[in-house]
């Protein structure tokens, strides 16, 4: 079948041609076209119900005419018509993904960032949406923020981290206390140093985003150590192309293991967005299993492993600060590496408590905040 409609639109076998705003055409499916007319989607749950499968014959215009900005098309056997805005069907002309306000290119920052880090007052993001629309949009950018000002009380975490989602517990439980434990079953738990790290890369979907609520520090030493992955990985791309590649291609395992629980899972140690752009690193010393790779690939893995962990180590990426009470560090878990300076156990008090929210969620409330969805 091919047919000229008004306007220009030209029918074919399997769908439209239609002339678009920059005077060149555009190809659609029947199928997209149907299953995306907006009587697709239910008003209220803003869920497709067209039952694409439920079609007993491949969907064919009839007829099909641009009027008042919208291609409008009869369906041949149903009488069905669709009515699409052209603006929408210009987003996806070329087959790219459909645009996300929520896509944010990333900050890389360095050693001199505490004094830069964007800061949030407790009351303020409590009283005002707007305030966590700038939260969350700095958490996508610069994956790190410090909150001032939260309550000595149980609920002040969870209650704040439930801003930007959902509390998402871990084998540690929904949150989890960060100080000198009898019988510790994380190096976090004791005084002694604790290296640069991400969370539990032992779980199967690592945690997203973590909050570090700090209720007493007034021991001597324990001072915060923060390095942003994505810079320490930028660089390595820019003088190691071919170490990164390895360690962007390779599954490492790790482990956790205590009385009660087993944890094994594999993770990448450089992570790449659809863009191919660096979203962050995955990678725990204290968690790493025994490598099980072939031994002669370990000949170039390991000497790539370790030169990341060691850039990783430098100054220039090196955070240093002293968390106080009533401040909270919130931070990106798959992009911001983070440790311990040891301290003394017996020099006063140390006590953090912790817990983990998801990156879609985040995403999720930027967009909600920020505006320009679909369903309006």
């Amino acid at each position: 079948m091919l047919g000229t409609g008004d306007a220009g639109v030209l029918l074919r076998e399997q769908g439209l041609d239609v002339p678009m705003s920059d005077g060149k055409a555009a190809y659609f499916n029947y199928y997209w076209l149907r299953d995306n007319c907006p009587s697709s989607f239910d008003p209220e749950t803003r869920e497709r119900v067209f039952d694409v499968f439920d079609m007993a014959e491949a969907p064919r215009a009839a007829s099909a005419a641009i009027s008042g900005g919208m291609l409008e098309i009869h369906w041949q056997g149903s009488g069905h018509v669709s009515r699409l805005p052209l603006d929408q069907l210009s987003a996806y002309a070329g087959g790219s993904r459909r645009p996300d306000n929520a896509d944010l290119p990333r900050k890389a920052w360095y050693g001199d960032h505490y004094d830069k880090i964007a800061r949030f007052a407790h009351a303020d993001l409590m009283a005002d949406k707007s305030h966590i629309r700038d939260w969350a949009e700095v958490m996508l950018t610069d994956g790190v923020a410090l909150l001032t000002g939260l309550p000595d009380t149980d609920e002040a975490l969870t209650d704040t981290a439930g801003l930007i989602g959902h509390v998402r517990p871990s084998y540690f439980g929904k949150v989890f206390e960060v100080k000198t434990h009898i019988k510790p079953t994380n190096l976090a738990f004791t005084s002694k140093a604790l290296p640069l790290h991400t969370d539990l890369p032992d779980e199967d979907l690592a945690p997203g985003i973590q909050f570090l609520h700090c209720l007493a520090n007034t021991v001597a030493g324990g001072n915060s150590i923060f390095a942003d992955g994505l810079a320490v990985a930028e660089d390595f791309r820019a003088l190691y192309p071919e170490e990164f590649k390895l360690l962007v291609e390779t599954d490492v395992p790790y482990f956790c293991e205590h009385d009660s629980f087993d944890m094994r899972a594999r993770q990448r140690v450089i992570e790449l967005d659809a863009h191919g752009n660096i979203s962050g690193v995955t990678i725990s010393q204290h968690h790493a299993d025994i490598f099980d790779l072939p031994q002669k690939d370990l000949d170039r893995f390991y000497p790539a492993f370790c030169r990341f962990g060691r850039m990783m180590r430098d100054d220039k990426y090196l955070m240093r600060f002293r968390l106080n009470a009533g401040e909270c560090i919130v931070f990106d878990n798959h992009r911001i590496v983070h440790g311990r300076a040891a301290y003394s156990a017996t020099s006063g008090s140390r006590h953090l408590r912790g817990c983990y929210t998801d990156r879609g969620e985040l995403r999720s409330t930027y967009r909600v905040l920020a505006g320009e969805r679909r369903f309006k």
